[in-house]
């Protein structure tokens, strides 16, 4: 428990860095980017032609590291809601790096992810089954193919809405990464080659990762990262404990919920940080920029 706790944790420092940085890499693209396979690979090369988004990329890929030992060890509540806590680290590396400033009731928030994430360390049992579900498997690749489509749909629109889908399809995708954590079967080399998950994992993660970007390139760091949050902590656990019997210590039941909902409460409250400082470096840059024709 301890050590997949730790590692939840460790996870969350790291993708709390990454999220300023994938932010700053994603916006240095051109917006008219989309989820369209003619475009697709031009899109992912500029990306990578970005410092930042670089930088972001390799965290992710350690994060998820410390991610996956989480996954297989703790509950699929426990460990998305320690992932949560990214926002956190978030929203206090921007107050030191970026001179943000939380208000009276930010940091509240930053207190109830802590409480929160502490009494669910407390109320956790043993997690249930941890491979063979066929059934969840099928529904990891309907969900796949679902995502895909509808986020090749969402990706050719400026509108803000289409900043929310995007975030929310990236939600999914990152539910699917805990999922197929959890599916993957013990045993040998070839028993994993074969089974389905393995190959879900990887696809679910650099699908979640490009939608994310293409989110954060059309709107508010809100919109994109609100609904990413909320689907990408909520759907595993749900799957954990009414599918893969993830369990609750006895008499714990009302706190494990009560930890669950202050969690994700105060995580979605520390999004409204990013916003603010998007909004007036928005502000700030149209007023910077000159009236007139460019001289140029």
């Amino acid at each position: 428990m301890l050590l997949g706790l730790g590692a939840a944790l460790g996870a969350a420092v790291l993708f709390g860095v990454a999220a300023i940085l994938q932010a700053v890499g994603s916006r240095k693209v051109p917006t008219e980017s989309e989820l369209d396979p003619r475009r697709l690979g031009a899109f992912v090369a500029a990306l990578l032609h970005q410092g930042p988004f670089l930088a972001a990329l390799v965290l992710n890929l350690a994060g998820f590291g410390l991610h996956f030992v989480a996954l297989r060890l703790l509950p699929l509540y426990l460990a998305q809601a320690g992932i949560a806590a990214s926002l956190v680290v978030t929203a206090l590396l921007a107050t030191r790096w970026m001179g943000d400033r939380l208000s009276a009731v930010e940091w509240a928030a930053v207190i109830a992810v802590c409480v929160g994430l502490g009494v669910l360390a407390v109320s956790a049992g043993h997690a249930g089954e941890s491979a063979r579900h066929h059934g969840l498997t099928i529904g990891v690749l309907v969900g796949l193919i679902v995502i895909i489509v509808v986020g090749a749909v969402a990706s050719r629109s400026e509108h803000a809405g289409a900043t929310a889908l995007l975030g929310l399809l990236a939600g999914l995708g990152y539910a699917g990464v805990a999922i197929s954590a959890r599916l993957l079967e013990d045993g040998s080399i070839s028993e994993l080659l074969q089974g389905f998950t393995t190959y879900t994992l990887p696809l679910s993660g650099a699908l979640a990762f490009i939608l994310y970007s293409l989110a954060l390139q059309r709107g508010s760091v809100t919109l994109a990262t609100t609904p990413m949050i909320a689907l990408q902590t909520i759907t595993p656990a749900a799957v954990g404990v009414f599918v893969l019997h993830d369990a609750v210590r006895s008499g714990w039941g009302a706190a494990a919920v009560g930890g669950f909902v202050l969690t994700a409460i105060g995580a979605l409250v520390l999004v409204r940080f990013e916003s603010v400082k998007d909004a007036s470096e928005s502000a700030t840059s149209t007023e910077a920029r000159p009236a007139g024709p460019d001289p140029r």
